[in-house]
Protein backbone atom coordinates (compact mmCIF):
# COMPACT_ATOMS: atom_id res chain seq x y z
CA UNK A 1 0.00 0.00 0.00
CA UNK A 2 1.11 3.32 -0.47
CA UNK A 3 1.56 6.10 2.06
CA UNK A 4 1.29 9.36 0.81
CA UNK A 5 3.38 10.67 3.95
CA UNK A 6 6.06 8.42 3.26
CA UNK A 7 6.35 9.24 0.07
CA UNK A 8 6.06 12.88 0.89
CA UNK A 9 8.98 13.15 3.10
CA UNK A 10 11.43 10.80 0.43
CA UNK A 11 10.89 13.35 -1.97
CA UNK A 12 11.26 16.10 0.38
CA UNK A 13 14.33 14.63 1.08
CA UNK A 14 15.64 13.69 -2.82
CA UNK A 15 14.64 17.43 -3.74
CA UNK A 16 16.68 18.75 -0.91
CA UNK A 17 19.40 16.43 -2.47
CA UNK A 18 19.45 17.89 -5.63
CA UNK A 19 19.61 21.62 -3.82
CA UNK A 20 22.28 20.82 -1.95
CA UNK A 21 24.44 19.50 -4.51
CA UNK A 22 22.55 22.79 -6.73
CA UNK A 23 24.03 25.35 -4.33
CA UNK A 24 27.48 22.90 -3.69
CA UNK A 25 28.55 22.62 -6.81
CA UNK A 26 29.06 25.04 -10.14
CA UNK A 27 29.14 22.30 -12.25
CA UNK A 28 25.91 21.01 -11.43
CA UNK A 29 25.09 24.51 -12.11
CA UNK A 30 26.65 24.95 -15.51
CA UNK A 31 25.27 21.39 -16.51
CA UNK A 32 21.50 22.16 -15.55
CA UNK A 33 21.60 25.31 -17.67
CA UNK A 34 23.30 23.63 -20.45
CA UNK A 35 20.52 21.28 -20.12
CA UNK A 36 18.07 24.43 -19.83
CA UNK A 37 19.40 25.68 -23.19
CA UNK A 38 19.01 22.41 -24.38
CA UNK A 39 15.58 21.64 -23.48
CA UNK A 40 14.66 25.75 -25.01
CA UNK A 41 16.78 24.96 -28.60
CA UNK A 42 14.69 21.67 -28.57
CA UNK A 43 11.31 23.46 -28.56
CA UNK A 44 12.49 26.32 -31.52
CA UNK A 45 14.29 23.89 -33.86
CA UNK A 46 11.61 21.43 -33.25
CA UNK A 47 13.08 18.31 -32.82
CA UNK A 48 11.38 15.00 -33.39
CA UNK A 49 10.27 12.60 -30.45
CA UNK A 50 13.58 10.60 -30.67
CA UNK A 51 15.71 13.47 -30.52
CA UNK A 52 13.45 14.09 -27.87
CA UNK A 53 14.10 11.04 -25.80
CA UNK A 54 17.81 11.27 -26.42
CA UNK A 55 18.78 14.64 -25.21
CA UNK A 56 16.71 14.02 -22.24
CA UNK A 57 17.91 10.86 -21.64
CA UNK A 58 21.43 12.34 -21.97
CA UNK A 59 20.68 15.39 -19.94
CA UNK A 60 19.61 12.67 -17.09
CA UNK A 61 22.71 10.53 -17.50
CA UNK A 62 25.35 13.56 -17.12
CA UNK A 63 23.10 15.48 -14.25
CA UNK A 64 22.62 11.83 -12.39
CA UNK A 65 26.73 11.52 -12.86
CA UNK A 66 27.28 14.33 -11.44
CA UNK A 67 25.02 13.57 -8.19
CA UNK A 68 27.24 10.53 -8.23
CA UNK A 69 30.59 12.39 -8.47
CA UNK A 70 29.27 14.44 -5.37
CA UNK A 71 28.33 11.75 -3.17
CA UNK A 72 31.44 10.16 -4.27
CA UNK A 73 33.42 13.08 -3.49
CA UNK A 74 31.81 13.32 0.26
CA UNK A 75 32.18 10.27 1.19
CA UNK A 76 36.05 10.05 0.22
CA UNK A 77 36.35 12.84 1.85
CA UNK A 78 35.01 11.86 5.06
CA UNK A 79 37.22 8.48 4.81
CA UNK A 80 40.62 9.81 4.14
CA UNK A 81 42.04 13.55 4.00
CA UNK A 82 42.74 15.27 0.87
CA UNK A 83 46.32 14.70 0.11
CA UNK A 84 46.11 10.99 -0.07
CA UNK A 85 46.30 10.17 -3.45
CA UNK A 86 43.90 7.37 -3.52
CA UNK A 87 41.29 10.00 -2.91
CA UNK A 88 42.80 12.19 -5.80
CA UNK A 89 42.94 9.42 -7.66
CA UNK A 90 39.14 8.38 -7.37
CA UNK A 91 37.83 12.18 -7.22
CA UNK A 92 39.80 12.08 -10.81
CA UNK A 93 38.70 9.23 -11.66
CA UNK A 94 34.87 9.93 -11.25
CA UNK A 95 35.33 13.93 -12.72
CA UNK A 96 36.35 11.73 -16.12
CA UNK A 97 33.70 9.56 -15.85
CA UNK A 98 31.22 13.16 -15.80
CA UNK A 99 33.37 14.52 -18.41
CA UNK A 100 33.36 11.55 -20.60
CA UNK A 101 29.57 11.37 -20.35
CA UNK A 102 29.19 15.79 -21.33
CA UNK A 103 31.36 15.08 -24.06
CA UNK A 104 29.35 11.82 -25.66
CA UNK A 105 26.30 14.42 -25.09
CA UNK A 106 27.48 17.39 -26.40
CA UNK A 107 28.80 15.40 -29.50
CA UNK A 108 24.96 13.96 -29.74
CA UNK A 109 24.08 17.53 -28.82
CA UNK A 110 25.46 18.62 -31.80
CA UNK A 111 24.57 16.51 -34.22
CA UNK A 112 20.76 16.73 -33.75
CA UNK A 113 20.98 20.78 -33.46
CA UNK A 114 23.52 20.58 -36.72
CA UNK A 115 20.74 20.34 -39.30
CA UNK A 116 18.47 22.77 -37.81
CA UNK A 117 21.50 25.64 -37.64
CA UNK A 118 21.95 24.74 -41.12
CA UNK A 119 18.49 25.13 -42.65
CA UNK A 120 17.93 28.61 -39.71
CA UNK A 121 21.88 29.95 -41.29
CA UNK A 122 20.33 29.01 -45.19
CA UNK A 123 17.10 31.41 -44.61
CA UNK A 124 19.04 34.07 -43.51
CA UNK A 125 19.08 36.70 -46.44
Amino acid sequence: MIHVGRFYRSLKHALRGVSVVFYAEQSFRIQLYIALLVVTAGVVFGVKIYEWILLFLLIGSVLTLELINSIFERMIDSFKPRIHPMVKDIKDIMAGAVLLVSVISAVVGITIFYPHLIDLVGQLP
